[in-house]
This record gives structure tokens, sequence and C-alpha cells, in this order.
């Protein structure tokens, strides 16, 4: 980017130019920023202060990141972009549970989201599915053969999503045949996520379904975030893929969870993410 036209670009352009940049970079410090965008370093501490306002990024001495910590969720945008054949991997593996005639759930995860990618192709119909991810919304709101029950509540912008109380009673009021959803970490026999407000939403949903399976990349084994989600026993089946350790394995094979390791092909990237 040129610098001299960076400087003049107004505050939202060149806010928008630098979440792009530190969603696909992942992190950045405040002097490589203002350097790229040739402003001083006050702005650029301006600039990430709203970013991190809107829940795009969070800040840490000296920068600034797009990556997920134990109590930080990342931004849907930069969840969009990690882990993608990882999660095509399980997203293939999760259709194998998937038949004409069911009713299923999808949370607000990437990981389902590849779900509803293939559901997209129309194969496997007559189908009602039902979430709460805008993003799934979007995808399948045209689809023939899909009866799509969209869950409303509080649309929360950082996970694309619709969530809090009147979310969790809508899932309520439901009863599905298998409920498809991810989390951020798993240890120890637990699932856990970053924030309260998801966990609630979560949980509801697995309680809504006949049966529960758990979508994973191989990175968010052997960490853990703020809160347990549910034990690891709550869940029929975890799908993750090959990328997952024989340490990360044994430690789910210590805690008689079920498990299938989903091959992956031409994995582009590592960054874990929900």
């Amino acid at each position: 980017m040129n610098s001299s036209n960076s400087a003049q670009q107004g505050p939202a352009a060149r806010q928008a130019a630098m979440a792009e940049q530190v969603l696909a970079d992942g992190s950045a410090t405040a002097a490589e920023l203002a350097e790229r965008f040739g402003v001083s370093l006050m702005t650029i501490h301006r600039d990430l202060d709203e970013l991190e306002r809107q829940g795009v990024v969070r800040k840490f001495r000296g920068g600034v990141t797009a990556q997920p910590s134990g109590v930080f969720e990342s931004n849907v945008q930069y969840r969009l972009k990690t882990m993608r054949a990882e999660k095509a991997a399980v997203a293939d593996r999760a259709l194998k549970h998937i038949e004409p005639g069911m009713a299923v759930m999808l949370d607000d995860s990437t990981s389902a989201l590849e779900i509803a990618r293939r559901l997209r192709l129309g194969e496997i119909t007559p189908l009602t599915v039902v979430t709460n991810f805008l993003e799934a919304i979007n995808l399948l709101s045209d689809q023939r053969g899909i009866h799509l029950m969209a869950l409303g509540g509080d649309y929360d912008p950082l996970h694309s999503s619709f969530l809090g109380v009147s979310c969790v009673e809508a899932v309520q009021s439901l009863r599905v045949d298998v409920c498809f959803a991810s989390t951020s970490a798993v240890h120890g026999g637990y699932a856990y996520h970053q924030e309260q407000h998801i966990v609630s939403v979560k949980r509801a949903m697995l309680d809504s379904a006949a049966r529960d399976i758990l979508l994973i990349d191989h990175t968010k084994l052997a960490r853990v975030a703020l809160h347990r989600v549910v034990p690891l026993s709550r869940f029929d089946l975890v799908l993750v893929d090959d990328g997952a350790s024989a340490d990360a394995l044994r430690d789910l094979d210590e805690h008689k969870v079920r498990y299938e390791v989903c091959p992956t092909v031409g994995a582009d990237d590592r960054a874990g993410a929900t």
C-alpha cells in the first residue's frame, strides 16, 4: 500500500484496510502498521482502539492480534480463513452421519459452516436445518429441499450469529436428530470456550439433539479456554483431522472418548480457530 495514499485515507477506510491486514496476517505491531499506513503511532493506537471496540481484534502491549486466546474468541472473518483444509476434512466425514429426512442443528462455528457448504449441493434432501449462524442462514436460504429454521436472538457481529436468552429459549423448544458443534479448546476430558454467552447456547443445542457430534481441528486439542462447555462424554462422537498428535489422541483414549480421525488433503493453514 502506498504510504502517501494511505495517510490521505479517512479513518474508516484506513481502519478497514488495517483490519483486513491483521485478519490476513494474524497479528501486527503498532510500529509496523504506522509505517505501512504512513500515520503516527498515536493515530494507529486510536484506530486499534476502535477496531478492538468493534471486536475485530484485541490489543496487547505493542501490537494487535486477531488470534484467539483462552479468554477471547477470534472474529468470524479471521476464523473463516483458518484451518480450511482441516475443517473440510471433518465436514466431509460429518456428512456420513446425515440422512434424508433428518433435522440437523448447526452451531455458529466455521467448522459447522463447512457442513452447510456441502448441504448446499443438494445431495442430501429433504432435510431440516436449524442454525443461529447468519453465514449458514445466508448460504442455505434459497436451497431447494432444505427446510431452513433460523434461530433468532441478539445479533452478535463478532460471531455473525444470534445469541442470548431468546436464542436459548428458541433452541429449547426444538428436538433435532443430530447437532454438529465446535468449540475453542479440548483438554482433560472437557470441551472449553472463551465466552459465557456462547456456552449457554451451545449447551442448549446439545440438549436439544438425539445425537451430538463435536467438530474440531487438531490445534484445539490440549488447549483450554475460560469456560467449560461440557464433558467430552456428552458427545456421541468427536471428529478431528489427521493433524492430531499421538499424545492428543491418547488423551482422548484415556477419557474413553469415541472419535474418528478424518484424512486431510492439502492442508494450507495451521492457525486454529473455532
